[in-house]
Formats: structure tokens, C-alpha cells, sequence
């Protein structure tokens, strides 16, 4: 049923692009392939990006929590959760995306095993419309033009360190998509200039002092902008250099679609926050209209005063 429902559309999606594509680069349907799927989860992305601006936003509000409820625990998440339900922040919607890209990943993994193992099989776990488009009738005669490499640089069969030791090329996939998902995470973390790291928190919780537990979150989210890179080197260090090259892909275009977001869409991040800059920069306005033209009443000084004045 998983190869049915998840990887065999997937694998035929990449197929699909492979075969239409002038040249038939694996390494380029590749590329492409990972560019339609993040933007066909822009959507998505664009609503969890809304989320990470305004918990951003709304840290110096938590922190103020924190710091009235004086570690009442319960009265301190009553009042984070009322804080999110005023400014419109879910804070498990995130966890929609990351858990709709994990089925396509294992999904592509498996569909390129597939083909690593047996060339034949770009061809025979095709669907049978897409079969008969030329160029698979092609491999279907002679498989051997079936060439799986990034244009004739980077063989994508092969892992950065495997069965025949260290390839270069395929390492510089991997430590490219390590660096830009750093970039990538490095990106969505929450600003804070009175943040504090995890050390200062641990030593005071040492000496006694009762730490807070939105500042350990923030110090360990921090942390984990170094942990995930290094476990994405560790994960796919040891694989086809097909799938570090949809991670680096992917990375790239998330970056991206990161900065469009966090930067621009203000408009929409008040509507999500439950007021729009155009009404609240009305209503001044609407009050100087109802009110009708006033003149300021300023007395002017009397020339003897003014005399006086000058005289001084």
C-alpha cells in the first residue's frame, strides 16, 4: 500500500520530469522534481512561515509572562495560550509540513534504491501511459543510455564515503545541504536580544534559582540549529549522492521561500494577528473627521510682556 499510494506517484513524477526534459539529466529531473514539490507546498510553507514571524514577534510578550506569573507553571501556559489565540499563532500547525515531506522523502529514497539496485526498473515501476513515451521506449531497448549523473559531474549512484572510499563530488553535496540547512534553521530562530545561552541557565539553576522554562526552550532551539545539520551529515554521508542532492535542492529553495516570507507579507501577518495596518492607520483619521477641524486656542503674549522680553 506505501509503494501504491507514496512512492510509486513520486518515483513516476520524477520519471515523468526525467523523461520530458531536453538531454534526460537524472541530475537535473532531480532538481527539478524537488523545485515543483516546494513550491507545490508553498501554501503550507508560506502559513508555517506566518507562524515562526509572530512567535518572533510576540517573544518579548512571553518573556513578560514569564516574569509575572513568577513560576506558576499553569497560570504561566494560560497565559501563553491566550496570548496565541489573540494573535492567531497555532503552535503545532508547523508540524503539518514537516510531517507531509517525510512521506516524500522516504518516498524518493525508496523509488532510487530501486533504480540504483536495477537500472530496468526507471522503466518498469513507470506507469504504463508514461512507458510509452519515447525515451522510455528507448531504455526499454537499450538501458544502457540510462545515465543516473548530474551532467556527467557527479555520478549519483555513488555516496560520499562508501564501498569504494571518499568521493569528492559527492561530498560537496553533502556539506552543501549541511550548511544551508544550518542557514535554513539559523533563519527561523527566534530573535532576542535579551536571550540567554543554555550555560548561564544550567549555572543558575545550580546555585538554586528556579529556571524558566520558555527561556530553556529558546536556549535549546538554539542548540539544535548545530545538532540537525550534523545529523543530516551523519544520515546521508552514506548514501546515493541523488538524495543529499534533492536535500541541498530543497534546502535552497526553502531558504528562499524563508526570506520572501520573513521579510515581505506584512499585510497579511497583522490579518493573521487579528488587525490590518490599513484600519488601525484609519481610525485617527475617522476621529479628526467626526471631531470636525479644530483650532489650537493659543494666547498671544502681550506686546508689554514681549517689551519685557526683549528687554531681558
Amino acid at each position: 500500500m506505501f509503494d501504491t499510494l507514496i512512492v510509486q506517484p513520486i518515483f513516476n513524477l520524477l520519471v515523468l520530469i526525467y523523461a520530458l526534459i531536453p538531454g534526460h539529466n537524472f541530475g537535473l529531473a532531480i532538481i527539478i522534481f524537488t523545485i515543483v514539490v516546494r513550491l507545490s507546498l508553498w501554501p503550507l510553507v508560506k502559513k508555517q512561515l506566518h507562524q515562526t514571524k509572530l512567535m518572533r514577534k510576540i517573544q518579548p510578550e512571553l518573556r513578560r509572562i514569564a516574569k509575572e506569573t513568577k513560576g506558576n507553571k499553569q497560570q504561566q501556559a494560560l497565559m501563553q495560550m491566550e496570548l496565541y489565540k489573540e494573535k492567531g499563532i497555532s503552535p503545532f500547525r508547523s508540524i503539518g509540513i514537516m510531517l507531509l515531506q517525510l512521506p516524500i522523502l522516504i518516498g524518493l529514497y525508496i523509488g532510487l534504491q530501486r533504480v540504483i539496485k536495477d537500472p530496468h526498473e526507471i522503466v518498469d515501476f513507470a506507469y504504463p501511459a508514461l512507458q510509452q513515451l519515447p525515451w522510455l521506449q528507448t531504455l526499454a531497448s537499450d538501458i544502457n543510455r540510462f545515465d543516473m549523473s548530474l551532467f556527467g559531474l557527479v555520478d549519483l549512484h555513488r555516496a560520499a564515503i562508501g564501498a569504494q572510499g571518499l568521493y569528492i563530488p559527492a561530498l560537496i553535496i553533502v556539506v552543501a545541504s549541511v550548511v544551508i540547512q544550518y542557514f535554513q534553521a539559523r533563519q527561523l530562530m527566534p530573535t532576542d536580544k535579551e536571550s540567554r545561552g543554555l550555560k548561564a541557565i544550567l549555572k543558575e539553576a545550580g546555585e538554586g534559582k528556579q529556571a524558566d522554562q520558555q527561556e530553556v526552550s529558546a536556549a535549546i532551539g538554539r542548540v539544535t540549529i548545530f545538532f540537525l545539520p550534523a545529523m543530516i551529515f551523519v544520515f546521508t554521508v552514506g548514501l546515493a549522492s541523488a538524495l543529499s542532492l534533492y536535500w541541498f535542492v530543497g534546502g535552497l529553495v526553502a531558504f528562499i521561500q524563508q526570506s520572501i516570507v520573513l521579510r515581505e507579507d506584512t499585510e497579511e501577518m497583522e490579518e493573521l494577528s487579528g488587525t490590518s495596518k490599513k484600519d488601525v492607520d484609519a481610525i485617527p483619521e475617522a476621529e479628526i473627521v467626526a471631531s470636525g477641524p479644530t483650532k489650537p486656542n493659543k494666547k498671544k503674549p502681550s506686546k508689554s510682556k514681549s517689551k519685557k522680553r526683549r528687554r531681558k
